[in-house]
C-alpha cells in the first residue's frame, strides 16, 4: 500500500462525488480567461480541459462576476447573469471537463471592495496601496442587490450545467471578506457589528442559493482562517497585532458558515495587506497551512479543501489520511505541472515539475502587468493551444552548449520533438546558477528542479557531456544541424578599489563558511538579499547596500510583490540593515567605504564583504563559431542575465522552433 494512496480517495461534498482529493482551486488568469464576446476563450477551456486529464477531481476556476447593478466596473471580466455568450462557452467548459472525468464549480464573486479603486465597501476605506483615494461605503439597498444577484448568478451557473458553486470570497480582503471583519465593517445597520451581522451576507447568499437551487446543489466558500495584517498595506509576519481576523475567528466564522447551510469550505490564509500569506512565496514554508485548516477540520463535519504552499505531497498525503484535511488545493503548482495528480497517483512523484514559489509567471504576470497567467518553469502553462510542444521538423541532431536551466531546457524540448541531442556541460554537475539559487534553505523547490530536469533528460537519452568544454573540432564531428548556446553568465565585477578583497556572491552560497559574523553585503538585488536572508537566519549581524533606491528591483526584472513585501519583513524581524541609494567607494582589511545620497562616505565595518552586483553574459561564441556555418541560437543569461523565467522560456521557444 502506498502511503499516496490517500489521495485516490472518492469523496462526497453534498451528493457531488470527487473521485480523489485533488482539486485546482481558483485562480485569476488575467487574458486568458475570456474571448471579445466576453465569453471563455478556449484556451482557457484547453487549460482546464488538460488539468482535469491530468487527473484532478475538482477544478474551480476564478471568480465570475455576477453584479450588474451596484459597481461601476469589473475586473474580473463579464457578468454571468447578463452575459449570453459566457452562458454559452461556460458550458462547453463544463462539457469538456465532464469528458476529461472531473467536476467542477463555478466561484461567483459579490465584488472586490477596497482591494481596486473605485469600487464600494463596507465602510469608508483606504483603497489597498492607493492611500490617498477611499473606497466609498456601500448602502444597504445595494448590499441586499449584491446578494440577489449573487443569488441568480448560481441559478445560472446551474444553468450551466456547474456541479456546485463556490463563494468569493471570505479571504484575500474581497468584499465578503471585508464585510466579516470589524477592522474594515463598522456599520451601524443589520449588515455590521456582532459577527452574526456581519456574516450576515454570507447567511443570506447560501440561503437563497439552496432556496432556488435546492437543497442538494453544492454551495461552498473560499475562506481565510487568519489574515495577518496589522494595519492596512501591513503584514504581521509573526500573526501577533492582528487587527483583521484571529485562527479562533476563523474556526468561529467555520462552524457559523456550516450552520448556514454552506457545504464546505476552501481554506487559505491572507490579504492583499498580507500578500505573502495569501499568494505565498518561497520564503513560506510547505505546509504551513496544514495546522490551520485542521483547526478548522476540528469544529466542523463538512470538507475542509486546503490551499496555500501545499505542493509537498508528503505532508498533504499525511494531512488527509490523518484527517486534518480533506481535499488539497493546488493553483500554481497545477500551473507548473498539469499532471500531477496522475504523477502521485502512479508513484512517479520525482516526475512532478515543481512549483518554485517565484510568482513570477503567475501573479507577477496576471495580478501586477496585467498579463495572461502562466509560469516560469511551464511555459506552456495558460498558452497550450498557442505555445504547444511541435512535431519535429525531420531527423536533426541539435547540440546544446551548456548545462544550465536554460540549456536543459533547451534539450528537454528539443529531445520531447523527436530529435537527437547532445548537451556538452564543461563542469562536473549540470544546474549553473540554479545550483547556487537552491542551496538556500526556502528554495529547496529550485534544487528539486534541477533535479527533475536532469531526470527527463536521462528518460529522453540525451547524451549529457560532462567536465567538457567544446571546441569547434568536436562540434564539427557531431554534424549538428542547430546549436544552442545556453552558455550562462558570470558574476559582475566592476572596477572598485579592494572589490578583490569581498567574496563574490556564488562563493558566499557555495561556501557559507566563509563568511564572517558581521557581514556587509554589496547588491540589493534577489541574489544579495537571499543571500542576507540566509545569513541572518543563521544569527549573523547582516547589512546590506544598493546603489538603487530600493531593494529587489534590480536586473530589470524586479520582485514580485508578494516576495518583496514579506524579504522586507523578514528583514525587520531578523535586524537586517539595509541602506539604499547608497553606492560602493571601495573594499578595506575593515569592511566596505559606500558613499550615501547626500554625498557622504561611510565605513561599514565588516568580516566579511560579499559582492552580489549581478551577472554579466559569459563571451560570445557565436561570433566565434561563424565558420561553422550552422543555425545557432542563444538563450537565458547568454543574452543576458535573467530570470529563470527568462531562461527556461527563452529554452523553450527556440528549442520548439528549430
Amino acid at each position: 500500500m502506498s502511503k499516496y494512496d490517500a489521495f485516490n480517495q472518492p469523496y462526497k461534498i453534498c451528493n457531488v462525488e470527487i473521485k480523489n482529493r485533488f482539486l485546482v482551486i481558483p485562480m485569476t488568469m488575467g487574458g486568458l480567461a475570456y474571448d471579445e464576446e466576453g465569453g471563455f476563450s478556449e484556451n482557457l477551456i484547453h487549460y482546464f480541459e488538460l488539468r482535469a486529464k491530468g487527473g484532478f477531481g475538482l477544478i474551480i476556476p476564478g471568480a465570475a462576476t455576477t453584479d450588474y447593478h451596484v459597481d461601476p466596473y469589473s475586473a474580473l471580466g463579464p457578468c454571468v447573469n447578463t452575459n449570453p455568450h459566457w452562458q454559452e462557452r461556460a458550458k462547453v467548459l463544463v462539457e469538456r471537463v465532464h469528458a476529461a472525468g472531473a467536476k467542477i464549480f463555478c466561484q461567483l464573486t459579490m465584488g472586490l471592495g477596497r482591494n481596486y479603486p473605485g469600487l464600494p465597501g463596507p465602510s469608508e476605506n483606504p483603497v489597498w496601496r492607493n492611500p490617498d483615494q477611499k473606497s466609498p461605503e456601500l448602502t444597504t439597498e445595494q448590499i441586499k442587490q449584491k446578494i440577489a444577484d449573487m443569488i441568480e448568478g448560481a441559478q445560472v451557473a446551474k444553468a450551466c450545467g456547474y456541479d456546485g458553486v463556490e463563494m468569493h470570497a471570505m479571504h484575500w480582503g474581497y468584499l465578503l471578506d471585508q464585510m466579516a471583519m470589524a477592522f474594515y465593517n463598522r456599520r451601524t445597520d443589520e449588515y455590521g457589528g456582532s459577527l452574526e451581522n456581519r456574516l450576515r451576507c454570507a447567511r443570506e447568499i447560501v440561503e437563497g442559493i439552496h432556496a432556488k437551487c435546492g437543497d442538494d446543489f453544492p454551495v461552498g466558500m473560499r475562506l481565510g482562517l487568519k489574515t495577518y495584517i496589522k494595519d492596512y498595506d501591513k503584514a504581521t509576519l509573526t500573526g501577533e497585532e492582528e487587527v483583521g481576523r484571529t485562527l479562533e475567528e476563523g474556526v468561529e466564522i467555520a462552524k457559523l458558515l456550516e450552520k448556514y447551510g454552506y457545504n464546505f469550505l476552501d481554506v487559505d490564509t491572507g490579504t492583499y495587506d498580507s500578500f505573502y500569506y495569501a499568494c505565498p512565496p518561497m520564503y513560506n514554508p510547505q505546509g504551513f497551512m496544514i495546522p490551520l485548516a485542521a483547526a478548522a477540520k476540528k469544529a466542523v463535519n463538512i470538507p475542509i479543501l486546503a490551499g496555500g504552499r501545499m505542493q509537498d505531497y508528503d505532508l498533504a498525503a499525511e494531512a488527509i489520511a490523518k484527517g486534518e484535511i480533506d481535499a488539497v488545493g493546488l493553483g500554481r503548482p497545477s500551473l507548473a505541472d498539469p499532471e500531477y495528480p496522475n504523477k502521485v497517483i502512479a508513484g512517479e512523484v520525482e516526475r512532478i515539475r515543481p512549483c518554485i514559489g517565484c510568482n513570477m509567471g503567475c501573479f507577477r504576470r496576471c495580478v501586477e502587468t496585467g498579463e495572461p497567467v502562466s509560469c516560469a518553469v511551464n511555459p506552456q502553462a495558460g498558452r497550450e493551444t498557442v505555445m504547444g510542444l511541435k512535431p519535429g521538423n525531420g531527423e536533426k541532431k541539435v547540440v546544446v552548449v551548456g548545462g544550465g536551466v536554460g540549456g536543459m531546457e533547451a534539450a528537454r524540448t528539443a529531445a520531447l520533438r523527436g530529435y537527437k541531442v547532445t548537451l556538452f556541460e564543461k563542469s562536473d554537475h549540470l544546474g549553473g546558477h540554479i545550483v547556487e539559487a537552491g542551496a538556500h534553505s526556502f528554495k529547496s523547490e529550485i534544487a528539486k528542479l534541477n533535479k527533475w530536469y536532469q531526470n527527463e533528460l536521462k528518460l529522453l537519452n540525451v547524451d549529457v557531456k560532462m567536465e567538457h568544454e567544446p571546441c569547434i573540432n568536436c562540434i564539427k564531428k557531431q554534424e549538428p544541424d542547430a546549436i544552442v548556446l545556453a552558455t550562462g553568465s558570470d558574476v559582475a565585477a566592476p572596477r572598485i578599489p579592494g572589490l578583490d578583497k569581498a567574496i563574490d556572491s556564488l562563493t558566499a552560497i557555495d561556501h557559507p563558511e566563509k563568511l564572517g559574523k558581521k557581514v556587509v553585503i554589496i547588491g540589493g538585488g534577489l541574489v544579495g538579499c537571499e543571500i542576507a536572508l540566509d545569513e541572518a537566519n543563521h544569527g549573523k549581524d547582516v547589512t546590506v547596500v544598493e546603489a538603487l533606491d530600493d531593494i529587489m528591483a534590480s536586473g530589470g526584472a524586479g520582485a514580485p510583490y508578494p516576495n518583496k513585501q514579506m524579504i522586507v519583513d523578514l528583514f525587520e524581524n531578523k535586524g537586517v540593515k539595509v541602506f539604499t541609494s547608497t553606492k560602493l567607494v571601495e573594499v578595506t582589511d575593515e569592511g566596505a567605504v559606500v558613499e550615501k545620497a547626500d554625498g557622504s562616505k561611510e565605513l561599514f565595518k565588516a568580516d566579511t564583504v560579499v559582492s552580489a552586483m549581478g551577472f554579466r553574459p559569459t563571451p560570445n561564441l557565436k561570433e566565434q563559431w561563424a565558420e561553422l556555418n550552422v543555425p545557432m541560437y542563444e538563450v537565458g543569461d547568454a543574452t543576458g542575465a535573467g530570470t529563470i523565467l527568462k531562461a527556461i522560456w527563452d529554452a523553450y521557444e527556440v528549442a520548439n522552433n528549430i
